[in-house]
């Protein structure tokens, strides 16, 4: 059975029986988390030195983990480039982040839109981590 970061993968199959690109169990959710901003404070690729000493937030070390350890896939998805891995690497280990992978390279700029064929649930940070809660909003949706 092929795996997402240790957690099994679930065959899918579409209408006439295809299989399709499985999916992790319903309970299990996949964080892609900024860090910029985010985590610790709003630090710009054009100030990289500023990268290996700012501070986490506190609340989202807690938070961050304890999803982590409820079994959930932690993977940090950031605007910084290529060249800052090894500095945002060593910050989250410094720091005790529990994450699964490291994602750099994402579009700078915000006014983000998520395209997928997997569910894909938008929470945008207020400058806290807590326990998520649901809360009905409107949103885009492509015509049918």
């Amino acid at each position: 059975m092929p795996e997402s970061a240790g957690h099994p993968l679930k065959k899918t199959y579409d209408a006439q029986g295809h299989e399709i690109s499985p999916q992790l169990d319903g309970e299990v959710k996949n964080y892609l988390i900024d860090i910029d901003g985010t985590v610790t404070e709003d630090v710009p690729n054009e100030e990289p030195h500023r990268m290996a000493t700012c501070e986490p937030f506190p609340d989202a070390l807690e938070i961050i983990n304890k999803w982590y350890d409820q079994g959930h896939i932690i993977t940090f998805f950031t605007s910084r480039t290529e060249e800052h891995r090894e500095v945002t690497e060593t910050w989250l280990d410094k720091h005790g982040f529990k994450y699964h992978g490291l994602l750099v390279g994402k579009p700078r700029g915000g006014n983000y839109h998520w395209i997928d064929n997997h569910m894909v649930r938008a929470t945008k940070f207020n400058g806290k981590f807590t326990d998520l809660v649901k809360r009905t909003k409107e949103i885009e949706v492509f015509k049918r």
